[in-house]
């Protein structure tokens, strides 16, 4: 790995560097290889090579195929030998404001302008078509940055005969797409744009001499945005925001100044930035992101601080907290225990430079985000690291944090009981255990791709290859979802298996570290098994396929009672249980009626 990272060196930089930081980058372990076909409106070798180095450094081995300049449309739909030969895991469909046909001419009536806009959305549903009919991978489809040139002026946002309304009622209807095509992911370019502006976006000497329509800083920041949604697709966006104290959520130091004292509320600009910023973390965590507390600092004085009646954040929201004089990575690494989530989920925040170094360097795979001392840039500089980005946003996601709460009461309710099995009776569990179903598919895949712990093989599947299990007669897939008396934990667990003869081989089998040692697993075999034998298979297959995150679940089949038949060299393993007389073994989940 590069002794910086790629976010603190120049692009020019980067791109003087690029071999070299790529065979740096490219040595790291465990990346995790990736096909992708990037099918270009203009020239797309800049935003390639940016992007390859990207992914490197997120974890990803990519390997990529590029359309001939311009011709997007012609290789998804029309010459498609090429694409299909090389078997992409994801299309990247790069298209801009110059790729937008049919804009209306001066003149143009409301009901013209719809009409334009539809069919050149149609254009692209057969793009997207072909794609999904073809390769059968997720797709990610830029929307369209504004045209650099107002041929009205201000009227360009009026008038149904202007490029700028052509535009913005295109991406509209191409967001309305996106979201009932769970296969196809926007990448936000208008948005891109505007925050570095078309004066800086695009280069008009670089479109005539060699058709590369953007600027280097625009090829970067489309780099940096595509990376994001490759990380949240498979499972690898952040989940926690670990908060600093003083001088991070609140101004001055409350061990000296005082609860009373400290800069939070309205009344100056410097109390308002960093009440904005507060209101910007309550906001993520709105949409799912877990918040934590790690200072330097007695206990009970840094949770006074969340009792100032201008403090927007409280300790309610506030899913794990540490406050003591331990170093700041050894109480990150203990957080990353009590939450049950690896430190590369994590984003920490803090404005001593310092801090932010040791921790960058003793906690491996954490995100720390050069912050600075300005409160007001706070939430821009995260907001630009896109840290938390998601490509979908499903009903566990907004109740993760009240999941966590639980979790806490529940443990709290474990320390009364001296049997186990007590504790889990009095929970009064019960689950809804079925075959998989199109409304759950979305979390499904989710699920899959961002639990690595209780993750027996980890593969990884994404929206559409899930989707296509779902008419497979040789395919049986089984979700789980748990609740009990503290509140409801969602979609938990998800097994897969593909019959072969008279077996049936495990290919998926996953839980949420949340629910361990709860049973659940036992009750997702009982309906494995039934599944298997009501469909003539005799004896279930598990693999366990061990890597740097996965070892909690090494003797997993050993506990179920699967006989152990191979061990490779690399250390996996191959077991058999024999379905004949299997008696069920869940006692303390009450299985629910299928929700509609």
């Amino acid at each position: 790995m590069p002794s910086v990272a790629l976010s603190h060196l120049p692009v020019d930089q980067i791109l003087r560097k690029r071999r070299s930081l790529a065979r740096e980058l490219a040595a790291t372990p465990g990346l995790h290889p990736l096909r992708i076909a990037v099918l270009g409106g203009s020239t797309t070798n800049e935003v390639v090579d940016l992007l390859q180095l990207h992914l490197l450094e997120a974890g990803f081995l990519p390997t990529f195929h590029q359309s001939e300049y311009g011709h997007f449309y012609e290789e998804a739909v029309l010459n498609t030998a090429a694409l299909k030969r090389f078997a992409p895991d994801l299309v990247y469909v790069h298209t801009s404001y110059r790729n937008a046909l049919g804009a209306p001419a001066a003149g143009t009536s409301e009901a013209e302008l719809a009409e334009a806009v539809e069919q050149e959305t149609e254009r692209y549903r057969q793009v997207w078509a072909a794609l999904e009919a073809g390769v059968g991978c997720q797709v990610i489809q830029n929307n369209f940055e504004l045209p650099p040139l107002s041929r009205f002026g201000n009227f360009d946002a009026v008038t149904p005969g202007s490029a700028t309304r052509f535009v913005l009622a295109l991406n509209a209807a191409f967001a309305h797409e996106a979201a009932s095509r769970t296969w196809l992911t926007l990448q936000d370019v208008h948005g891109l744009s505007a925050h570095l502006g078309l004066a800086q976006w695009f280069d008009a000497d670089r479109w005539f001499s060699y058709k590369l329509l953007l600027t280097v800083e625009a090829n970067l920041l489309l780099a940096r945005s595509l990376t994001s949604i490759v990380r949240a697709l498979y499972g690898r966006s952040r989940k926690v925001l670990v908060l600093d104290l003083d001088n991070t959520l609140w101004g001055g130091v409350i061990g000296d100044d005082g609860a009373d004292r400290i800069q939070i509320g309205r009344e100056t600009p410097v109390a308002e930035a960093f009440t904005a910023f507060q209101e910007y973390c309550l906001a993520l965590r709105d949409r799912g992101v877990l918040l934590a507390v790690c200072s330097k600092n007695d206990d009970a004085v840094a949770r006074s601080g969340f009792a100032h009646p201008d403090s927007v954040l409280k300790l309610e929201h506030l899913s794990a907290f540490r406050a003591n004089w331990q170093p700041k990575h050894e109480n990150i690494l203990s957080l990353a225990t009590e939450l049950n989530l690896g430190a590369d989920s994590f984003v920490f925040a803090d404005d001593n430079p310092a801090e932010r170094a040791i921790v960058a360097a003793q906690v491996p795979g954490i995100a720390v985000p050069e912050l600075g001392n300005d409160p007001s840039q706070y939430p821009r500089i995260l907001d630009a690291g896109r840290y938390f980005e998601a490509v979908s946003l499903s009903a566990e996601d907004l109740a993760r944090t009240a999941q966590y709460a639980g979790n806490a009461q529940r443990h709290a309710a474990q320390a009364a009981f001296a049997n186990y099995g007590e504790y889990l009776a009095s929970l009064a569990m019960t689950a809804e255990i079925e075959r998989f179903r199109p409304v759950y598919l979305e979390r499904i895949a989710q699920l899959t791709n961002k639990t690595n712990q209780f993750n027996l093989t980890t593969r990884r599947y994404t929206l559409s290859e899930m989707s296509s299990l779902l008419d497979d007669p040789e395919t049986i897939g089984v979700y789980g979802r748990l609740q009990d008396r503290f509140g409801d934990n969602g979609l938990v667990s998800v097994v897969l298996g593909r019959r072969v003869e008279h077996d049936l081989e495990l290919d998926l089998w996953l839980m949420s570290c949340r629910v361990l040692k709860r049973d659940m697993e036992l009750a997702m075999l009982d309906r494995m098994v039934g599944e298997a034998v009501a469909r003539g298979v005799t004896t279930l297959i598990g693999r366990y396929i061990p890597t740097k995150k996965n070892s909690m679940v090494a003797e997993f089949y050993d506990t179920l009672g699967f006989t152990l038949e191979h061990v490779a060299e690399d250390g996996a393993k191959r077991y058999r249980l024999l379905l004949a007389g299997y008696q069920p073994q869940n006692k303390y989940i009450s299985l629910d009626t299928l929700r509609t």
